[in-house]
């Protein structure tokens, strides 16, 4: 965050994105909306005016160079903006400077400015507008010539918005993601305010950011957000939950459906606990799962179930195998199940499901099962950005909130970088994983972390049968507990349990997958 005296704020309306400018766009002034092509400049300009007239019932003239007034009206309509209405009821006026980009216009090489700031004053007028938005200098821009004409004629265009009294948004091209901030290099330095959006290609996936470069004089907050582009919503920035944290910490604890596994974290969870569990395929993760939400339902709570490695019907069959029955629980609306390959969509559009499920079913338990699967669309930093958003969110609403994930990277120890970044954001850290004996693999658990609470720091045997996961005794011996497979000294075996006996005899169990 920088630092600067306050200055009056024009909240945008649009999703997340005032919360990052504290507050809005500096009042008065004019913003500088830079992007390469797909970025979202375009949108931003329409939202900024859209969003006034909807939710501030401020007027607002768009200026159209790139695209006609149809076009526009005919795009919006996807948003559900009815900018046809709103003109006939005087909140939006275009003005339409597309009609001047003609080859003979270039071949002359000058343009008249006044008369087109005539028309902006008139429609500013007019309708009392308080917002203008301008797409784009670029077409503006190739007027003209010369550097210093252009800079020349951005500060006159400048002073003459700052007098009409809006508070203006004007886009403009980059070439590059990372680079220098316009095409022209000159727009960055003129205008008090700076919005970069990036559309980022790299190792075949997208990850479109925004950042607040500059607002001159002010405060906002720095670095690059994630956001996502949604046919409902518009522009939407996804770390949204993380800026406005609970007022207050639970001292309520919730079971987590496992007992001896309660017992381990302290008599339970925090009910506004964001746990962890993660571990190679097969050591039990999504039984886990199921079992913590077989605790909401006999617990009369609701559990949201997002799943990202299984269809619905394989999550089904699998909570059969163990007992449970998810038909009657989504019956009794006491769980909703959503089952969804990462491939899809994106990670910001799943998490905008999973935001808007939560808004929608007001649920106390909430599952991401697979968090890992997500690797096939994001980077491990975009994973980040979908745990805090998720996380904040969670704990703004006291969900107590459960992550399965396997190692993020493949042929990686168990705790890779990606999740020892995501484990330090979570309040409950468990960790499943083999043992590595002379004759047999075992599974076993530890508790790592859990915050505010004292916990068993002992190794503990994990077997699975029919009746689900249960926890046993101390692995004795074991060494080497956060690799990839843990090892007995050579030549020892556990103990059998007499009453359960080895897993090698053991045949009624499921595997957990």
């Amino acid at each position: 965050m920088t630092g600067g005296a306050a200055i009056e704020r024009t909240p945008t309306g649009i999703s997340g994105f005032d919360e990052v400018a504290i507050g809005g766009l500096p009042a008065g002034r004019s913003t500088l909306v830079t992007g390469t092509t797909g970025s979202g400049k375009t949108l931003f300009a329409l939202e900024f005016l859209a969003r006034g007239v909807m939710r501030f019932g401020e007027p607002g003239v768009f200026v159209a160079f790139d695209e006609t007034p149809d076009g526009i009206r005919r795009n919006a309509g996807s948003l559900g903006f009815d900018i046809a209405r709103w003109e006939t009821d005087g909140k939006w006026m275009f003005v339409d400077a597309s009609e001047d980009t003609g080859e003979e216009t270039l071949s002359i090489g000058t343009y008249d400015l006044g008369a087109l700031m005539a028309r902006v004053d008139r429609a500013v007028r007019e309708i009392g507008a308080k917002r203008l938005s301008l797409d784009s200098l670029g077409a503006f821009f190739i007027r003209f010539r010369d550097r210093e004409l252009i800079r020349h004629e951005l500060h006159r265009l400048a002073r003459v918005l700052e007098s009409l009294d809006v508070t203006s948004v004007l886009t403009t091209e980059r070439d590059e993601e990372y680079g220098h901030v316009s095409r022209h290099g000159v727009e960055e330095f003129v205008l008090d305010n700076v919005v970069i959006l990036r559309n980022v290609l790299r190792n075949e996936r997208r990850r479109r950011t925004m950042e607040v470069a500059k607002f001159r004089g002010t405060t906002h907050r720095t670095g690059e957000w994630l956001f996502t582009i949604d046919p409902k919503d518009g522009l939407v920035i996804i770390p949204l939950a993380f800026l406005a944290p609970g007022v207050r910490a639970s001292q309520e604890r919730v079971s987590t459906g496992n007992l001896e596994l309660d017992a381990m974290v302290g008599g339970g969870i925090f009910r506004d606990a964001v746990a962890l569990l993660t571990g190679p395929l097969g050591a039990g993760k999504t039984l886990s799962a199921l079992q913590f939400a077989d605790a909401a339902f006999r617990a009369g709570e609701r559990c949201l179930f997002h799943v990202f490695d299984e269809t619905r019907e394989q999550l089904s069959r699998n909570a059969a195998g163990w007992g449970l029955d998810l038909d009657v629980m989504e019956t009794s609306g006491l769980l909703r199940v959503t089952a969804a390959y990462p491939e899809v969509a994106s990670v910001e559009d799943h998490f905008l499901r999973v935001s808007r499920d939560i808004t929608d079913f007001a649920p106390t338990r909430l599952v991401i099962d697979g968090l890992s699967a997500l690797e096939r669309r994001a980077t491990p930093r975009t994973l980040l950005d979908f745990v805090i958003a998720l996380g904040g969110l969670a704990r703004q609403h006291e969900i107590t909130t459960l992550f399965t994930s396997a190692p993020i990277g493949v042929g990686t120890p168990m705790f890779t970088a990606p999740i020892t970044e995501i484990a330090s954001l979570t309040d409950v850290t468990i960790l499943l994983h083999y043992i590595e004996g002379a004759a047999a693999v075992q599974r076993a658990i530890t508790v790592l972390q859990t915050r505010g609470s004292a916990h068993d720091h002992t190794i503990r045997q994990v077997s699975i049968d029919g009746a689900g996961m249960h926890i046993g005794g101390p692995c004795p011996g074991v060494f080497r507990v956060l690799a990839e497979t843990a090892v007995l000294p050579s030549g020892q075996r556990w103990p059998v349990d007499p009453d359960r006996g080895t897993a090698e005899e053991r045949t009624d169990h499921p595997d957990e997958t």
